[in-house]
């Protein structure tokens, strides 16, 4: 089966094309987009349900083609994008541009192309007896913590099709990622006590005792890296603490009274983010301690504001079995720095599950964003060929 045949029914471009021109930013509604893919599914005749979010802004979305009493393949990607403000784009991110084998477009790698392609791949077989079905799972809000998608995983245990795997498509270069690390977002609240600066020692500064905190944060990187566990396969193959945002005060001449620092935890399988933060929690109270028969309102204050866990699949597991045959790729697997779904798939549904994908992830989240015609191509050709393999049964 040439993957010519899925052109026949709507290109992958066509589709990429309309994706890519909704500004699908996290947080922002995606409805329209979803309206879209839910109006192509029609005409194919492809059954679907939504799964909104709280506010009913934003909505998953999972389609199924094929019968519904036999385990077959999710295809999982999300549908919100990174902003482009502050970016210095040479064309309009949201219009799709082809120049010297390239798409250029915010989402076109990470992960419009994927989305575009499986979406062609579902109308495609929709007109073929599948023996096992297809499944397609589009998310919201993945960028900012996989949020939406946990809806779509808690709506699957009491209302899904049983499914056999899990087909996440970040990009990968269409390589097979078997891990990545689990996440832990976190925010530490200094609390201390306001006055005047030309009577400073008088008051108790709260970026400076979030100034103590970073100290601490990465006392506790150097001890991992010199001391942690490892795994193999990553860039950076221990366990990191970063610390993203700072913020606090309101003038230069007020010592301020409170500052918030959000930082994260990546770990290995081989790290407990929980271990880790009661460290951190420990180290915080050490830090205001001294400060309280003062300050009685001292204190570093350590709150979680998402997390998901890693990704950790078996190189004789089905799924890499499978990808290994539709991908017709016998490299070695890898594992990728950035989260994904995958984690909470697995975790949640205990479903087998690997990232493969069209694109490069080191063009994701830039200006200029873009795919290659060729990792487009290479994707289709994967898809054709799973559902050559669901016709004959997984």
């Amino acid at each position: 089966m040439a993957c010519r045949a899925i052109c026949e029914v709507a290109t992958t471009l066509d589709i990429l094309e309309r994706l890519i021109a909704f500004p699908t930013l996290s947080r922002t509604s995606n409805r329209p987009l979803i309206s879209y893919v839910t109006g192509l599914l029609d005409s194919a005749g492809i059954g679907w349900s939504l799964i909104e979010s709280p506010d009913g802004t934003r909505t998953n979305l999972f389609a199924t083609v094929g019968p519904q009493d036999r385990p077959g393949v999710v295809l999982s990607g999300h549908t919100d994008v990174v902003p482009v403000e502050g970016q210095n784009w040479t064309t309009d991110p949201f219009h799709l541009r082809h120049a010297e084998g390239r798409y250029y477009g915010r989402g076109t790698a990470d992960m419009k192309g994927f989305v575009a392609s499986a979406i062609s791949a579902a109308l495609f077989a929709a007109k073929r007896p599948l023996v096992a079905p297809l499944h397609l799972a589009l998310s919201y809000d993945e960028e900012i913590g996989c949020i939406g998608v946990r809806g779509l995983l808690d709506w699957l245990q009491h209302h899904g099709p049983k499914a056999a795997v899990c087909i996440v498509g970040e990009p990968t270069g269409m390589k097979i990622a078997t891990g990545h690390k689990g996440k832990t977002a976190l925010r530490a609240s200094c609390t201390g006590h306001a006055c005047h600066s030309a009577l400073a020692p008088e008051g108790l500064n709260a970026l400076h005792l979030g100034a103590d905190f970073l100290t601490c944060l990465r006392q506790h990187q150097a001890r991992i890296v010199a001391n942690g566990p490892r795994e193999e396969g990553y860039d950076v193959p221990y366990t990191t603490l970063h610390a993203g945002l700072m913020s606090g005060g309101r003038a230069l001449n007020i010592v301020p009274d409170h500052c918030d620092i959000d930082f994260e935890i990546r770990n290995i399988a081989a790290d407990d983010p929980a271990g880790i933060v009661e460290a951190l929690r420990a180290d915080a109270q050490a830090i205001a301690a001294p400060y309280r028969k003062r300050f009685p309102e001292a204190a570093i204050e350590i709150t979680q504001e998402n997390a998901y866990p890693g990704l950790q699949a078996g190189e004789d597991m089905d799924i890499v079995a499978l990808l290994r045959d539709i991908t017709g790729s016998n490299d070695a697997l890898i594992k990728v720095a950035f989260g994904t779904e995958g984690g909470l798939f697995q975790s949640v549904l205990g479903m087998p599950v690997a990232v493969c994908g069209p694109g490069d992830m080191a063009q994701g989240h830039k200006p200029d964003e873009f795919i290659t015609a060729q990792q487009l191509a290479r994707c289709d050709a994967m898809m054709a060929r799973l559902i050559g393999r669901l016709e004959t049964g997984l």
